[in-house]
């Protein structure tokens, strides 16, 4: 079965040429080809869209009609194909952005601006939440991951550590005494996070040889800032990331513990979309303009020991 969409151009060919054989030549397609086209086209139409005899071929009145529709839809044909080319060169358009909560607040909406300014034909449409999204079935063009990540059919770029601690306030260490090994965490009052992979009743320790660690509290919240807000009241410790804590480490609001057996670094922050030949422009410009921002070491390790 011959290309509609070919048929078409070829029949515009012949009209502008004004013969089979000029029309040929332009496409670069044998006279036979061309003729066939032409038939095909004539034949789904059910009409004759051009008189032909041995010394002339002029165009009919159905043919003339047919014509202006079909150079319209081939300049807008064009128009889409290049509109499509360009985005895969210049950053512009829609970009549907997925980012967990806590991570999206403090460390991507501050930079937003920064990257507004940078490529003003670009808009953000940024979605804050913490479960685990289908970009295909939901529209989004890139999200944000936080942990180590599953094997996917989605591309992933790693964007910066992602440092986990385990840390506590100062009055909940001087009431029940600082652990000093992953044995000691059975005595204490541990608050879980329900959305880790491990687990909420499971802290991955171990370092590169990552084991989990079991513990238990009074407390699990599906929400970093949640927990992060009982530790600071003194409720119990904490295993967060440091993008989470920083803060208040730094400014002695929370003290680091450290045991024998290191925090996993098996953690990372990953940028991920759908497996594209290419990826498009306004991809690839978020992409590098939050690696760049993370680099060489992500801020929010700024000052931590």
């Amino acid at each position: 079965m011959l290309d509609r969409l070919t048929g078409m151009e070829v029949f515009v060919r012949i009209a502008n040429a004004g013969s089979l054989s000029g029309a040929a030549r332009v496409m670069r397609m044998s006279q036979t080809m061309v003729t066939k086209h032409l038939a095909a086209l004539e034949a789904r139409l059910g009409t004759r869209l051009f008189h032909r005899t041995t010394r002339r071929l002029t165009i009919t009145e159905a043919g003339r009609r047919y014509l202006d529709s079909t150079e319209r839809l081939l300049a807008d044909i064009e128009s889409a194909e290049v509109a499509v080319a360009a985005d895969r060169v210049e950053p512009r358009g829609l970009l549907r952005l997925n980012v967990p909560l806590v991570f999206g607040v403090r460390q991507i909406a501050p930079r937003l601006a920064a990257f507004a300014a940078r490529y003003p034909g670009v808009t953000i449409d940024l979605g804050l939440n913490d479960r685990l999204i289908d970009l295909a079935e939901e529209g989004w063009d890139v999200a944000i991951r936080i942990g180590a990540l599953r094997d996917s059919s989605l591309v992933a770029r790693r964007l910066a550590r992602c440092r986990m601690m385990i840390c506590a306030a100062p009055s909940y260490l001087a009431a029940r005494g600082t652990p000093r090994t992953t044995a000691d965490l059975a005595g204490h009052n541990c608050l879980g996070y329900t959305l880790a992979q491990a687990g909420a009743a499971r802290w991955r320790m171990g370092g590169a040889a990552a084991i989990d660690v079991a513990v238990s509290g009074n407390l699990r919240a599906n929400n970093g800032d949640a927990l992060l807000a009982a530790a600071l009241a003194g409720q119990g410790l904490i295993y967060q990331p440091s993008f989470i804590v920083g803060d208040d480490l730094r400014a002695g609001r929370l003290v680091p513990i450290t045991l024998e057996q290191p925090p996993s670094d098996q953690f990372a922050v990953y940028a991920i979309y759908l497996p594209e030949r290419t990826p498009s422009a306004k991809v690839r410009a978020f992409i590098d303009f939050i690696a760049d921002a993370f680099a060489p070491e992500p801020p929010w390790d700024h000052g931590l020991a």
